[in-house]
């Protein structure tokens, strides 16, 4: 059973429990809030020196960081990850555009506005860069969608799960949504698969661990 280190309110966290979710995969969660710097414990550092959620550990002693690469390590060999070698490019082609263009700016947006208390003030000089930026990346999925259902393979993939991670989050920080209708409705179709979790589902023993650190 994978153990997965992981921040609730992390859309690279929740990446990994949604693409876990959709494979009815089981695993044990361990919340780390890195809000309250547990991610920076000597303890969490020995396991990733990056101290970054999400962390999963895949083996004894073995332990795999960054969530696009965790997602591509849990999917592979699933419907989830595509087989053709141009599907599978297309696939990485949007992985990698989420983390250059997307988590950068709407991740980055979400973290300080949603999260940190007082984050508006501390990085309103970067708020107007986030925002434009966010929107040009938006932009761009928009006008793919606007002839696709999905972003690969024309089929749900660890592409779309990467890519959902923070979109869904976009109208939480600032982001307006309601001039991307293509965007809404991939939102909603991602929304309507089989297995699919909201970001604050919790397993009963995921809970009962959060609970117990609280």
């Amino acid at each position: 059973m994978y153990k997965l280190y992981s921040m609730q309110r992390s859309g690279n966290s929740y990446k990994v429990r949604l693409a876990l979710a959709f494979l009815d995969a089981p695993y044990r969660a361990i919340e780390v809030d890195i809000l309250r710097g547990e991610s920076r414990t000597p303890e969490f550092l020995a396991k990733n020196p990056s101290g970054q959620v999400p962390l999963l550990e895949v083996g004894e002693g073995r332990y795999l960081a960054e969530s696009n690469a965790i997602l591509w390590y849990v999917c592979g060999g699933t419907p989830l990850a595509p087989e053709s070698r141009i599907e599978r490019a297309e696939a990485l082609q949007w992985m990698f555009f989420e983390q250059h263009a997307l988590e950068p700016n709407i991740g980055a947006a979400y973290f300080w506005l949603a999260l940190v208390k007082g984050g508006r003030t501390l990085q309103t000089h970067a708020l107007e860069d986030w925002m434009e930026r966010g929107y040009a990346a938006l932009q761009v999925m928009e006008n793919h969608l606007k002839t696709h259902d999905y972003f690969a393979a024309d089929q749900l993939t660890v592409a779309d799960i990467a890519l959902y991670g923070y979109t869904h989050l976009a109208d939480r920080c600032d982001f307006d949504l309601s001039t991307f209708p293509a965007i809404r409705s991939w939102l909603k179709r991602v929304e309507q698969t089989q297995g699919y979790v909201p970001m604050d589902w919790q397993s009963e023993e995921a809970a009962a661990s959060l609970a117990a650190g609280a």
